[in-house]
């Protein structure tokens, strides 16, 4: 009976062994995938090689896009052949200048000294419609009177010491109103002491006549140049100044760029007397659009 029942016992495992590998099927591919095999009584098992994994793509949101335009400030001078160029960009919101190119080099301030006259007028009581008629026609005989009445180059001295305006001097003249010396760092303080600091109906009165500024000034000289001409459909109001021939053309473009007035803008510039009014006022007019980077509300 032993013997017998060892043979029995062996043909019991050899059967056992070949159902074990008939009924247990194969393992899925697969990272996770293992082989079973019967070797005796004893399972052995084996890990499947793992296939390869694709790392996925970087999703779009996460490729940088192009770096944000900025303001070539090296490219300025050379839109003014021959001349001088100067500017100041003032973000309101961000509180800080955005851009600044020799912004403390003096020029001749032309009409840019209509602000201040403006602004001492109104303190004096003089009639709004005069002020708005002075600043958006960019009249030169209402300024005249006002600078008479209103103690002439004193305007100058006082509006400089109260607005801070360190370069900003009186003309040696004192009847020569235009030959005010500023700089674009001065122009861009006036603008925010108008915006920020000026009693609301001073602000209202002077930035309702800056906004309104007519195409051509009382002499006939067309004052869009700059500015107006460079910032397409955005807001502005604009405070224009030009004078000619002491030496050089001047023209200036300053004001106000956006809703809220958010940019100040300031260019100012000294070219040849040989070029035209309207020739000059192109090259201020490609200063201000390369300005545009730093007053594009994106």
């Amino acid at each position: 009976m032993g013997k017998v029942s060892g043979v029995v016992l062996l043909v019991g495992l050899c059967v056992g062994a070949i159902l074990a590998m008939v009924l247990i099927p194969l393992p899925r591919p697969g990272p996770a995938a293992v082989a079973v095999a019967a070797s005796g009584d004893t399972a052995m098992t084996v890990e499947a090689e793992p296939e390869p994994v694709e790392s996925p793509a970087p999703s779009s949101s996460a490729v940088p896009g192009p770096p944000p335009k900025a303001v070539d400030t090296e490219a300025l001078p050379g839109l003014v052949p021959g001349g001088q160029v100067s500017v100041v960009v003032y973000d309101r919101t961000a509180k800080k200048t955005t851009v600044s190119v020799k912004a403390d080099r003096p020029y001749t301030s032309a009409s840019l000294v209509k602000l201040l006259i403006a602004l001492e007028a109104l303190q004096a009581g003089a009639p709004a419609s005069t002020v708005q008629r002075m600043l958006s026609v960019s009249d030169d005989d209402i300024a005249s009177r006002l600078w008479t009445a209103h103690g002439g180059p004193a305007i100058v001295t006082r509006w400089a010491t109260k607005i801070g305006l360190g370069a900003t001097r009186p003309p040696e003249d004192p009847g020569r109103w235009g030959d005010t010396r500023t700089t674009a760092a001065d122009v861009a303080k006036i603008y925010r002491y108008l915006l920020d600091q000026a009693a609301a109906g001073t602000r209202t009165t002077i930035m309702r006549a800056l906004s309104g500024a007519t195409e051509s000034g009382s002499d006939g000289v067309r004052q869009y140049f700059g500015i107006p001409d460079a910032v397409g459909s955005l807001r502005w109001s604009v405070k224009q100044g030009w004078a000619c021939c002491r030496g050089s053309r001047i023209l200036h473009s300053s004001g106000t760029v956006g809703d809220d007035d958010r940019h100040i803008v300031v260019v100012l510039t000294s070219q040849p007397v040989s070029t035209t009014y309207t020739g000059a006022g192109r090259r201020v007019t490609e200063v201000a659009k390369a300005l545009r980077p730093a007053i594009d509300d994106l």
